[in-house]
Protein backbone atom coordinates (compact mmCIF):
# COMPACT_ATOMS: atom_id res chain seq x y z
CA UNK A 1 0.00 0.00 0.00
CA UNK A 2 1.48 3.40 -1.01
CA UNK A 3 2.41 5.65 1.68
CA UNK A 4 1.42 2.99 4.49
CA UNK A 5 4.30 4.35 6.62
CA UNK A 6 3.28 2.28 9.49
CA UNK A 7 4.63 -0.42 7.63
CA UNK A 8 7.89 0.95 7.84
CA UNK A 9 7.83 1.30 11.96
CA UNK A 10 7.23 -2.66 12.05
CA UNK A 11 10.60 -4.47 13.74
CA UNK A 12 12.99 -6.09 10.86
CA UNK A 13 12.51 -9.79 12.73
CA UNK A 14 9.16 -9.72 11.70
CA UNK A 15 8.72 -8.16 8.45
CA UNK A 16 11.67 -11.37 7.46
CA UNK A 17 8.77 -13.28 8.86
CA UNK A 18 6.31 -12.40 6.81
CA UNK A 19 3.87 -10.87 9.53
CA UNK A 20 2.85 -7.23 9.82
CA UNK A 21 0.99 -6.49 13.19
CA UNK A 22 -1.56 -4.03 12.89
CA UNK A 23 -1.62 -2.60 16.76
CA UNK A 24 -5.13 -0.23 16.63
CA UNK A 25 -7.16 -0.14 13.68
CA UNK A 26 -7.98 3.05 12.15
CA UNK A 27 -9.55 4.82 8.99
CA UNK A 28 -6.08 5.54 8.12
CA UNK A 29 -5.54 1.43 7.70
CA UNK A 30 -8.00 0.76 5.32
CA UNK A 31 -7.07 0.44 1.63
CA UNK A 32 -6.01 -2.66 -0.78
CA UNK A 33 -2.66 -4.12 0.00
CA UNK A 34 -0.32 -6.45 -1.80
CA UNK A 35 2.70 -8.27 -1.04
CA UNK A 36 5.80 -9.70 -2.10
CA UNK A 37 8.99 -10.87 -0.92
CA UNK A 38 13.16 -10.93 -1.69
CA UNK A 39 15.42 -13.83 -2.58
CA UNK A 40 18.57 -14.29 -4.22
CA UNK A 41 18.80 -10.61 -5.33
CA UNK A 42 15.23 -10.47 -6.96
CA UNK A 43 11.61 -9.72 -5.89
CA UNK A 44 9.17 -12.10 -6.55
CA UNK A 45 5.72 -11.09 -8.19
CA UNK A 46 3.11 -9.35 -6.46
CA UNK A 47 0.39 -11.13 -4.49
CA UNK A 48 -3.13 -11.11 -5.41
CA UNK A 49 -4.92 -8.11 -3.37
CA UNK A 50 -6.71 -7.72 -0.19
CA UNK A 51 -8.95 -5.27 0.35
CA UNK A 52 -9.00 -4.01 4.06
CA UNK A 53 -11.93 -2.30 5.01
CA UNK A 54 -12.73 0.05 7.98
CA UNK A 55 -16.58 0.46 9.13
CA UNK A 56 -17.86 2.78 11.70
CA UNK A 57 -16.24 6.08 10.16
CA UNK A 58 -20.40 6.97 9.71
CA UNK A 59 -23.64 7.00 11.14
CA UNK A 60 -25.80 3.11 10.00
CA UNK A 61 -28.25 3.25 7.38
CA UNK A 62 -31.41 1.34 7.34
CA UNK A 63 -32.22 -1.55 5.65
CA UNK A 64 -35.31 -2.89 4.42
CA UNK A 65 -37.56 -5.22 2.76
CA UNK A 66 -40.08 -3.74 -0.18
CA UNK A 67 -43.02 -4.63 -0.01
CA UNK A 68 -42.68 -7.01 3.30
CA UNK A 69 -39.49 -9.14 4.41
CA UNK A 70 -41.95 -12.08 4.03
CA UNK A 71 -41.49 -13.73 0.73
CA UNK A 72 -43.14 -16.39 -0.65
CA UNK A 73 -40.40 -19.01 -1.71
CA UNK A 74 -39.69 -18.79 -5.34
CA UNK A 75 -40.13 -15.21 -5.32
CA UNK A 76 -38.00 -12.29 -5.30
CA UNK A 77 -37.75 -9.21 -3.22
CA UNK A 78 -36.44 -5.70 -2.93
CA UNK A 79 -33.99 -4.75 -0.42
CA UNK A 80 -33.56 -0.90 0.02
CA UNK A 81 -30.72 0.50 1.94
CA UNK A 82 -31.51 4.06 3.09
CA UNK A 83 -28.75 6.79 5.10
CA UNK A 84 -29.63 9.99 6.75
CA UNK A 85 -26.70 11.58 5.04
CA UNK A 86 -26.00 11.48 1.31
CA UNK A 87 -23.35 9.00 -0.09
CA UNK A 88 -22.51 7.87 -3.80
CA UNK A 89 -22.29 4.63 -2.99
CA UNK A 90 -23.91 1.42 -0.65
CA UNK A 91 -22.60 -2.08 -0.10
CA UNK A 92 -25.26 -4.83 0.34
CA UNK A 93 -23.46 -8.20 2.46
CA UNK A 94 -25.26 -11.48 2.68
CA UNK A 95 -23.96 -13.30 5.63
CA UNK A 96 -22.60 -16.51 4.72
CA UNK A 97 -22.96 -19.97 6.36
CA UNK A 98 -18.88 -20.07 6.80
CA UNK A 99 -19.10 -16.79 8.26
CA UNK A 100 -17.83 -15.19 5.19
CA UNK A 101 -20.25 -12.12 4.04
CA UNK A 102 -20.68 -11.79 0.34
CA UNK A 103 -21.43 -8.49 -1.07
CA UNK A 104 -22.84 -6.71 -3.83
CA UNK A 105 -22.02 -2.88 -4.65
CA UNK A 106 -24.24 -0.66 -5.57
CA UNK A 107 -23.97 1.02 -9.14
CA UNK A 108 -22.20 3.96 -9.05
CA UNK A 109 -23.89 7.36 -8.44
CA UNK A 110 -23.76 11.17 -8.79
CA UNK A 111 -22.28 12.57 -5.00
CA UNK A 112 -25.77 13.37 -2.97
CA UNK A 113 -28.07 10.30 -3.18
CA UNK A 114 -29.30 8.89 0.47
CA UNK A 115 -30.43 5.44 -0.52
CA UNK A 116 -29.86 2.60 -2.94
CA UNK A 117 -31.71 -0.50 -4.29
CA UNK A 118 -30.95 -4.13 -4.41
CA UNK A 119 -32.72 -7.04 -6.03
CA UNK A 120 -32.93 -10.87 -4.17
CA UNK A 121 -33.84 -13.55 -5.62
CA UNK A 122 -35.23 -15.98 -6.07
CA UNK A 123 -35.44 -17.22 -2.30
CA UNK A 124 -36.35 -20.65 -0.81
CA UNK A 125 -36.81 -21.45 2.87
CA UNK A 126 -34.15 -24.05 2.99
CA UNK A 127 -31.71 -21.20 3.53
CA UNK A 128 -31.06 -18.62 5.44
CA UNK A 129 -31.26 -14.56 3.55
CA UNK A 130 -30.00 -12.31 6.03
CA UNK A 131 -28.48 -9.19 4.97
CA UNK A 132 -26.64 -6.00 6.47
CA UNK A 133 -25.85 -2.58 4.02
CA UNK A 134 -23.45 -0.27 4.24
CA UNK A 135 -22.68 3.58 2.71
CA UNK A 136 -19.03 4.94 2.02
CA UNK A 137 -17.95 8.08 0.17
CA UNK A 138 -16.20 6.93 -3.49
CA UNK A 139 -13.17 9.41 -2.27
CA UNK A 140 -12.49 6.60 0.69
CA UNK A 141 -14.53 3.52 -0.88
CA UNK A 142 -12.30 1.43 1.95
CA UNK A 143 -13.99 3.55 4.60
CA UNK A 144 -17.50 2.41 5.58
CA UNK A 145 -20.40 3.39 7.94
CA UNK A 146 -21.44 1.23 10.66
CA UNK A 147 -23.71 -1.41 9.44
CA UNK A 148 -27.11 -1.77 9.01
CA UNK A 149 -28.95 -3.75 12.06
CA UNK A 150 -29.84 -7.27 10.48
CA UNK A 151 -32.49 -7.94 8.03
CA UNK A 152 -33.62 -11.47 7.74
CA UNK A 153 -36.09 -12.69 5.29
CA UNK A 154 -38.92 -14.66 6.23
CA UNK A 155 -39.55 -17.49 3.48
CA UNK A 156 -42.49 -19.72 5.02
CA UNK A 157 -42.21 -23.47 4.45
CA UNK A 158 -44.96 -25.86 4.60
CA UNK A 159 -44.42 -27.01 8.41
CA UNK A 160 -47.51 -26.66 10.70
CA UNK A 161 -48.55 -23.17 10.79
CA UNK A 162 -48.88 -21.78 14.74
CA UNK A 163 -52.08 -20.03 16.38
CA UNK A 164 -51.89 -16.23 16.94
CA UNK A 165 -54.21 -14.76 19.83
CA UNK A 166 -54.73 -11.29 21.92
CA UNK A 167 -54.69 -10.58 25.24
CA UNK A 168 -57.37 -8.61 26.49
CA UNK A 169 -58.65 -8.62 22.95
CA UNK A 170 -58.47 -7.27 19.34
CA UNK A 171 -59.85 -3.51 19.73
CA UNK A 172 -57.85 -1.96 22.16
CA UNK A 173 -57.52 2.39 22.78
CA UNK A 174 -54.83 4.28 22.21
CA UNK A 175 -52.27 4.25 25.16
CA UNK A 176 -53.10 0.54 25.96
CA UNK A 177 -50.78 -2.27 26.02
CA UNK A 178 -51.38 -5.37 24.19
CA UNK A 179 -49.88 -9.01 24.03
CA UNK A 180 -49.85 -11.45 21.14
CA UNK A 181 -49.05 -14.90 22.07
CA UNK A 182 -47.81 -17.17 19.00
CA UNK A 183 -48.04 -20.44 20.36
CA UNK A 184 -47.88 -24.08 18.33
CA UNK A 185 -48.19 -28.16 19.23
CA UNK A 186 -44.92 -29.02 17.19
CA UNK A 187 -42.04 -27.29 19.57
CA UNK A 188 -40.76 -24.72 17.67
CA UNK A 189 -37.67 -23.10 19.50
CA UNK A 190 -38.18 -19.58 17.94
CA UNK A 191 -41.13 -17.41 16.31
CA UNK A 192 -41.30 -14.41 14.61
CA UNK A 193 -44.75 -11.91 14.38
CA UNK A 194 -44.88 -9.43 11.44
CA UNK A 195 -47.63 -6.96 10.13
CA UNK A 196 -49.13 -6.58 6.89
CA UNK A 197 -47.12 -3.48 4.82
CA UNK A 198 -44.40 -3.51 7.62
CA UNK A 199 -40.18 -3.87 6.53
CA UNK A 200 -39.37 -5.79 9.67
CA UNK A 201 -40.72 -8.27 11.94
CA UNK A 202 -40.01 -9.19 15.83
CA UNK A 203 -38.01 -12.71 16.74
CA UNK A 204 -38.51 -14.41 20.04
CA UNK A 205 -37.16 -16.93 21.50
CA UNK A 206 -39.71 -19.67 22.58
CA UNK A 207 -40.47 -21.16 25.57
CA UNK A 208 -42.75 -24.36 26.31
CA UNK A 209 -44.66 -24.28 29.25
CA UNK A 210 -45.57 -28.32 28.91
CA UNK A 211 -43.90 -30.97 27.10
CA UNK A 212 -44.59 -30.27 23.07
CA UNK A 213 -46.00 -27.04 23.31
CA UNK A 214 -44.20 -23.92 23.05
CA UNK A 215 -44.88 -19.77 22.39
CA UNK A 216 -43.63 -17.09 22.65
CA UNK A 217 -45.11 -13.53 23.59
CA UNK A 218 -45.25 -9.97 21.71
CA UNK A 219 -45.92 -7.54 23.97
CA UNK A 220 -46.88 -4.02 22.57
CA UNK A 221 -47.75 -0.64 23.60
CA UNK A 222 -48.58 1.82 24.49
CA UNK A 223 -50.80 1.52 21.49
CA UNK A 224 -50.55 4.05 18.85
CA UNK A 225 -52.26 4.28 15.04
CA UNK A 226 -50.04 2.70 13.44
CA UNK A 227 -50.36 -0.29 15.61
CA UNK A 228 -53.64 -0.79 13.81
CA UNK A 229 -53.42 -3.88 11.25
CA UNK A 230 -53.11 -7.38 10.10
CA UNK A 231 -50.47 -9.83 11.97
CA UNK A 232 -49.56 -13.56 11.53
CA UNK A 233 -46.68 -15.39 12.85
CA UNK A 234 -44.26 -17.99 12.34
CA UNK A 235 -42.04 -21.03 14.33
CA UNK A 236 -39.23 -22.62 13.23
CA UNK A 237 -36.68 -24.80 15.03
CA UNK A 238 -32.73 -23.90 16.14
CA UNK A 239 -31.15 -26.30 13.64
CA UNK A 240 -33.00 -25.00 10.74
CA UNK A 241 -33.10 -22.23 8.39
CA UNK A 242 -37.00 -23.36 7.53
CA UNK A 243 -39.74 -21.20 8.86
CA UNK A 244 -43.36 -22.68 9.79
CA UNK A 245 -46.34 -21.83 7.59
CA UNK A 246 -47.89 -18.55 8.38
CA UNK A 247 -50.76 -18.27 10.97
CA UNK A 248 -54.08 -17.32 10.36
CA UNK A 249 -54.43 -13.83 10.26
CA UNK A 250 -55.32 -11.31 13.34
CA UNK A 251 -56.47 -8.00 12.77
CA UNK A 252 -55.23 -5.34 15.49
CA UNK A 253 -57.95 -2.30 16.21
CA UNK A 254 -57.48 0.88 17.35
CA UNK A 255 -60.80 2.59 18.90
CA UNK A 256 -61.13 5.71 19.39
CA UNK A 257 -59.74 7.54 16.53
CA UNK A 258 -62.90 8.91 15.07
CA UNK A 259 -64.78 11.10 17.40
CA UNK A 260 -68.10 9.70 16.31
CA UNK A 261 -69.97 7.36 19.10
CA UNK A 262 -72.66 5.06 17.51
CA UNK A 263 -75.28 3.64 19.74
CA UNK A 264 -76.38 0.04 20.95
CA UNK A 265 -79.66 -1.37 20.87
CA UNK A 266 -81.54 -4.56 21.15
CA UNK A 267 -85.08 -5.28 19.80
CA UNK A 268 -87.56 -7.22 22.78
CA UNK A 269 -85.43 -6.15 25.59
CA UNK A 270 -82.30 -7.41 27.13
CA UNK A 271 -83.63 -9.90 28.59
CA UNK A 272 -84.65 -13.01 25.98
CA UNK A 273 -84.77 -17.40 26.01
CA UNK A 274 -82.80 -19.59 24.74
CA UNK A 275 -83.91 -20.59 21.42
CA UNK A 276 -85.29 -17.52 20.31
CA UNK A 277 -84.12 -14.39 17.80
CA UNK A 278 -82.67 -11.17 19.16
CA UNK A 279 -81.49 -8.27 16.66
CA UNK A 280 -78.52 -5.72 18.00
CA UNK A 281 -79.36 -2.86 16.25
CA UNK A 282 -75.95 -0.20 16.06
CA UNK A 283 -76.40 3.40 14.57
CA UNK A 284 -74.77 6.44 14.13
CA UNK A 285 -76.22 10.05 12.81
CA UNK A 286 -72.73 10.27 11.12
CA UNK A 287 -71.35 8.28 8.09
CA UNK A 288 -69.91 5.28 8.58
CA UNK A 289 -68.94 2.41 6.16
CA UNK A 290 -68.48 0.03 8.33
CA UNK A 291 -69.90 -1.20 11.88
CA UNK A 292 -68.24 -3.73 14.17
CA UNK A 293 -69.76 -5.76 17.13
CA UNK A 294 -67.52 -6.81 19.58
CA UNK A 295 -68.19 -9.25 22.89
CA UNK A 296 -66.26 -8.60 25.80
CA UNK A 297 -63.62 -11.21 26.80
CA UNK A 298 -63.89 -12.34 23.71
CA UNK A 299 -60.54 -12.84 21.53
CA UNK A 300 -62.09 -13.88 17.50
CA UNK A 301 -62.82 -10.98 15.32
CA UNK A 302 -65.85 -8.44 15.91
CA UNK A 303 -68.67 -9.29 13.64
CA UNK A 304 -68.63 -7.03 10.53
CA UNK A 305 -71.73 -5.34 8.70
CA UNK A 306 -71.26 -2.93 5.82
CA UNK A 307 -73.37 0.14 6.90
CA UNK A 308 -77.38 0.71 5.59
CA UNK A 309 -78.47 4.35 4.98
CA UNK A 310 -82.25 4.33 6.62
CA UNK A 311 -83.88 7.35 8.34
CA UNK A 312 -80.98 9.59 8.05
CA UNK A 313 -79.02 7.46 9.92
CA UNK A 314 -76.38 4.73 9.27
CA UNK A 315 -77.28 1.24 10.72
CA UNK A 316 -76.47 -2.24 10.52
CA UNK A 317 -78.43 -4.94 12.69
CA UNK A 318 -76.86 -8.23 13.88
CA UNK A 319 -78.92 -10.82 13.72
CA UNK A 320 -78.54 -13.84 16.29
CA UNK A 321 -80.85 -17.23 15.79
CA UNK A 322 -81.05 -19.14 17.64
CA UNK A 323 -79.73 -17.39 21.05
CA UNK A 324 -77.97 -19.87 22.95
CA UNK A 325 -76.29 -19.64 26.89
CA UNK A 326 -72.77 -18.39 24.91
CA UNK A 327 -74.53 -15.50 23.58
CA UNK A 328 -74.73 -14.00 27.25
CA UNK A 329 -72.45 -11.06 27.78
CA UNK A 330 -71.60 -7.43 27.05
CA UNK A 331 -71.41 -6.23 23.93
CA UNK A 332 -70.52 -2.69 21.91
CA UNK A 333 -69.95 -1.47 18.59
CA UNK A 334 -68.27 0.49 16.57
CA UNK A 335 -68.22 2.14 13.32
CA UNK A 336 -65.04 2.77 10.63
CA UNK A 337 -64.47 3.92 6.99
CA UNK A 338 -63.48 2.21 4.16
CA UNK A 339 -59.78 4.84 4.19
CA UNK A 340 -58.45 3.23 7.09
CA UNK A 341 -60.43 0.14 8.67
CA UNK A 342 -58.28 -0.64 11.52
CA UNK A 343 -58.91 2.64 12.76
CA UNK A 344 -62.44 2.81 14.79
CA UNK A 345 -64.81 5.07 16.51
CA UNK A 346 -65.44 5.08 20.33
CA UNK A 347 -67.30 2.11 21.91
CA UNK A 348 -71.17 2.50 22.30
CA UNK A 349 -72.76 2.19 25.85
CA UNK A 350 -71.99 -1.18 26.96
CA UNK A 351 -74.97 -3.80 26.46
CA UNK A 352 -75.89 -6.25 28.80
CA UNK A 353 -77.56 -9.15 27.00
CA UNK A 354 -79.30 -12.16 29.13
CA UNK A 355 -80.29 -15.67 28.36
CA UNK A 356 -82.74 -17.23 30.43
CA UNK A 357 -83.49 -21.01 29.98
CA UNK A 358 -84.68 -23.00 26.74
CA UNK A 359 -87.68 -21.23 25.14
CA UNK A 360 -91.17 -23.83 24.05
CA UNK A 361 -91.66 -21.42 21.43
CA UNK A 362 -90.33 -22.18 17.79
CA UNK A 363 -88.67 -19.60 16.24
CA UNK A 364 -89.60 -17.26 12.96
CA UNK A 365 -87.84 -18.90 10.31
CA UNK A 366 -84.62 -16.28 9.32
CA UNK A 367 -84.95 -12.83 7.22
CA UNK A 368 -82.39 -10.63 6.21
CA UNK A 369 -78.89 -10.82 6.14
CA UNK A 370 -76.53 -12.72 8.45
CA UNK A 371 -72.75 -12.37 9.02
CA UNK A 372 -70.39 -14.63 8.46
CA UNK A 373 -69.76 -16.12 11.92
CA UNK A 374 -66.06 -15.70 13.33
CA UNK A 375 -65.82 -17.26 16.72
CA UNK A 376 -68.09 -20.10 18.79
CA UNK A 377 -70.24 -17.32 20.03
CA UNK A 378 -71.04 -15.32 16.88
CA UNK A 379 -73.95 -17.62 15.70
CA UNK A 380 -76.11 -16.79 12.58
CA UNK A 381 -78.71 -13.86 13.73
CA UNK A 382 -82.08 -13.43 12.45
CA UNK A 383 -84.80 -10.69 13.31
CA UNK A 384 -87.25 -10.94 16.19
CA UNK A 385 -90.90 -10.29 16.35
CA UNK A 386 -92.66 -7.12 17.78
CA UNK A 387 -93.82 -8.14 20.80
CA UNK A 388 -91.77 -6.81 23.57
CA UNK A 389 -93.65 -8.96 26.19
CA UNK A 390 -93.46 -12.58 24.92
CA UNK A 391 -90.05 -13.35 25.25
CA UNK A 392 -89.47 -14.71 29.03
CA UNK A 393 -93.21 -14.19 30.45
CA UNK A 394 -94.27 -16.77 27.57
CA UNK A 395 -91.70 -19.51 28.59
CA UNK A 396 -92.28 -19.01 31.77
CA UNK A 397 -96.35 -19.64 31.31
CA UNK A 398 -95.21 -22.49 29.05
CA UNK A 399 -93.08 -24.70 31.73
CA UNK A 400 -95.59 -23.98 34.45
CA UNK A 401 -98.41 -25.62 32.87
CA UNK A 402 -95.98 -28.64 31.84
CA UNK A 403 -95.12 -29.16 35.52
CA UNK A 404 -98.83 -28.66 37.05
CA UNK A 405 -99.76 -31.19 34.32
CA UNK A 406 -97.03 -33.59 34.95
CA UNK A 407 -97.94 -33.30 39.00
CA UNK A 408 -101.55 -34.48 38.00
CA UNK A 409 -100.52 -37.71 35.83
CA UNK A 410 -98.54 -38.34 38.59
CA UNK A 411 -101.16 -38.57 41.17
CA UNK A 412 -103.93 -40.36 39.01
CA UNK A 413 -101.13 -42.93 38.12
CA UNK A 414 -100.58 -43.50 42.06
CA UNK A 415 -104.35 -43.94 42.61
CA UNK A 416 -105.33 -46.02 40.18
CA UNK A 417 -102.24 -48.41 41.55
CA UNK A 418 -103.93 -48.01 45.13
CA UNK A 419 -107.39 -49.14 43.85
CA UNK A 420 -106.07 -52.17 41.96
CA UNK A 421 -104.44 -52.80 44.73
CA UNK A 422 -107.81 -53.11 47.19
CA UNK A 423 -109.90 -55.34 44.32
CA UNK A 424 -107.11 -58.08 44.11
CA UNK A 425 -107.16 -58.10 48.12
CA UNK A 426 -111.06 -58.09 48.34
CA UNK A 427 -111.26 -60.78 45.92
CA UNK A 428 -108.65 -63.15 47.49
CA UNK A 429 -110.34 -62.68 51.24
CA UNK A 430 -113.97 -63.11 49.77
CA UNK A 431 -112.64 -66.52 47.59
CA UNK A 432 -110.44 -67.41 50.50
CA UNK A 433 -113.59 -67.40 52.98
CA UNK A 434 -116.53 -68.78 50.12
CA UNK A 435 -114.57 -71.90 48.85
CA UNK A 436 -115.11 -74.76 50.64
CA UNK A 437 -114.81 -77.66 47.76
CA UNK A 438 -112.18 -79.72 48.45
CA UNK A 439 -111.23 -82.61 45.85
CA UNK A 440 -111.14 -86.09 47.36
CA UNK A 441 -108.07 -87.71 47.28
CA UNK A 442 -106.63 -91.02 45.14
CA UNK A 443 -109.04 -89.87 42.43
CA UNK A 444 -108.47 -90.23 38.37
CA UNK A 445 -109.59 -87.94 35.95
CA UNK A 446 -110.91 -89.20 32.50
CA UNK A 447 -109.36 -87.97 29.34
CA UNK A 448 -111.44 -84.59 28.24
CA UNK A 449 -112.40 -84.28 24.99
CA UNK A 450 -110.86 -80.71 24.72
CA UNK A 451 -109.07 -78.81 27.72
CA UNK A 452 -109.95 -75.37 26.48
CA UNK A 453 -112.87 -73.57 26.41
CA UNK A 454 -115.11 -73.78 23.78
CA UNK A 455 -118.81 -72.34 22.85
CA UNK A 456 -121.39 -73.67 21.06
CA UNK A 457 -121.73 -72.82 17.31
CA UNK A 458 -125.71 -73.49 17.85
CA UNK A 459 -128.29 -70.33 18.64
CA UNK A 460 -129.63 -72.53 21.40
CA UNK A 461 -126.32 -72.74 22.73
CA UNK A 462 -126.21 -68.66 22.69
CA UNK A 463 -128.88 -68.24 24.00
CA UNK A 464 -128.48 -70.14 27.55
CA UNK A 465 -124.84 -69.02 28.49
CA UNK A 466 -125.61 -67.27 31.60
CA UNK A 467 -127.11 -70.79 32.56
CA UNK A 468 -124.26 -72.81 31.79
CA UNK A 469 -123.44 -76.04 34.53
CA UNK A 470 -120.25 -77.78 34.89
CA UNK A 471 -120.06 -81.30 35.80
CA UNK A 472 -117.63 -81.40 38.32
CA UNK A 473 -115.81 -85.03 38.46
CA UNK A 474 -115.18 -85.86 42.23
CA UNK A 475 -112.10 -88.52 40.67
CA UNK A 476 -110.35 -85.03 39.03
CA UNK A 477 -107.22 -83.69 40.64
CA UNK A 478 -106.73 -80.39 38.82
CA UNK A 479 -110.22 -78.98 39.20
CA UNK A 480 -111.54 -79.71 35.33
CA UNK A 481 -114.95 -80.05 34.91
CA UNK A 482 -116.99 -81.29 32.30
CA UNK A 483 -119.22 -78.50 30.70
CA UNK A 484 -122.92 -79.30 29.59
CA UNK A 485 -125.85 -76.85 28.79
CA UNK A 486 -129.60 -77.47 29.70
CA UNK A 487 -131.22 -76.64 26.65
CA UNK A 488 -129.88 -79.39 24.71
CA UNK A 489 -130.06 -82.79 25.76
CA UNK A 490 -127.86 -84.37 22.51
CA UNK A 491 -126.50 -87.58 23.12
CA UNK A 492 -123.40 -87.45 20.85
CA UNK A 493 -119.99 -87.28 22.92
CA UNK A 494 -119.36 -84.03 20.63
CA UNK A 495 -122.01 -81.99 22.48
CA UNK A 496 -120.06 -82.08 26.04
CA UNK A 497 -117.85 -78.65 26.64
CA UNK A 498 -114.97 -78.85 29.22
CA UNK A 499 -113.68 -75.53 30.89
CA UNK A 500 -111.02 -75.31 33.70
CA UNK A 501 -112.30 -73.75 36.51
CA UNK A 502 -111.15 -70.96 38.79
CA UNK A 503 -111.35 -72.78 42.43
CA UNK A 504 -111.82 -69.26 44.06
CA UNK A 505 -115.35 -68.94 42.62
CA UNK A 506 -116.97 -71.97 42.50
CA UNK A 507 -120.12 -72.58 44.34
CA UNK A 508 -120.58 -76.20 44.61
CA UNK A 509 -124.24 -78.10 44.46
CA UNK A 510 -124.45 -81.51 45.49
CA UNK A 511 -126.98 -83.07 43.54
CA UNK A 512 -128.69 -86.47 41.97
CA UNK A 513 -127.88 -86.53 38.22
CA UNK A 514 -131.81 -86.68 36.42
CA UNK A 515 -132.11 -90.89 35.01
CA UNK A 516 -131.34 -91.03 31.50
CA UNK A 517 -134.10 -91.99 29.00
CA UNK A 518 -133.62 -95.23 29.36
CA UNK A 519 -134.74 -94.90 32.91
CA UNK A 520 -131.52 -95.92 34.15
CA UNK A 521 -130.02 -94.82 37.52
CA UNK A 522 -126.22 -92.74 37.02
CA UNK A 523 -122.88 -94.91 37.01
CA UNK A 524 -121.77 -92.38 39.61
CA UNK A 525 -122.69 -89.72 41.62
CA UNK A 526 -121.93 -86.18 40.20
CA UNK A 527 -121.36 -82.53 41.84
CA UNK A 528 -122.91 -79.37 39.79
CA UNK A 529 -122.00 -75.96 40.08
CA UNK A 530 -123.15 -72.58 38.30
CA UNK A 531 -120.15 -71.29 36.13
CA UNK A 532 -120.76 -67.97 35.00
CA UNK A 533 -118.76 -67.21 31.87
CA UNK A 534 -117.67 -63.56 31.29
Amino acid sequence: KKSASWINQIRPELVKKGQFPIPSITWEYAGRYRCQYYSHRWWSELSDPLELVVTGFYMKPTLSALPSPVVTSGGNVTLQCVSQVAFDGFILCKEGEDGHPQCLNSQPRTRGWSQAVFSVGPVSPSRRWSYRCYAYDSRSPYVWSSPSDLLELLVPGVSKKPSLSVQPGPVVAPGEKLTLQCGSDVGYDRFVLYKEGERNFLQRPGRQPQAGLSQANFTLGPVRRSYGGQYRCSGAHNLSSEWSAPSDPLDILIAGHIRARPSLSVQRGPMVASGENVTLLCQSQGWMDTFLLTKDGAAHHPLRLRSEHQAQQHQAEFLMSPVTSAHAGTYRCYGSLNSNPYLLTHPSDPLELVVSGPSMVPSPPPTGPIPTPAGPEDQPLTPMGSDPQSGLGRHLGVVTGVLVAFVLLLLLLLLFLVLRHRRHSKLWTSAQRKADFQHPAGAVEPEPKDRGLQRRASPAADAQEENLYAAVKDTQPEDRVEMDTQAAASEAPQDVTYAQLHSLTLRRTATELPPSQEGEPPAEPSIYATLAIH
